[in-house]
C-alpha cells in the first residue's frame, strides 16, 4: 500500500497515511485536529527524483541504445 502525506488546512498538521490505491481518492480526517479539511502534498521523491550521483548514471542513460562496432 502506498503511503501519502497530507496536511491539515486547519493547525497546519503534517501526517502520513497508508492508503490502497482505491481509497486514494479519499481525504482522511486531520489526526491533530479531526478537521476533513486536508490535502495531499507533493512527495519531494516523486517531483524531484533523487539528487544522489552515486549509482552508475551514464550508463543508465544508454539503456536500449544500440552498441556499434561488433556487427
Amino acid at each position: 500500500m502506498p503511503l501519502y502525506e497530507y496536511r491539515c488546512n486547519e493547525c497546519g498538521e503534517v501526517f502520513e497515511i497508508m492508503l490502497r490505491f482505491s481509497e486514494s481518492n479519499q481525504i482522511p480526517h486531520c489526526p491533530k485536529c479531526a478537521n476533513p479539511n486536508t490535502h495531499k502534498k507533493m512527495s519531494t521523491v516523486a517531483a524531484f527524483g533523487s539528487t544522489s550521483n552515486s549509482g552508475n548514471v551514464s550508463s543508465a542513460s544508454n539503456c536500449g541504445s544500440r552498441v556499434s562496432g561488433s556487427g
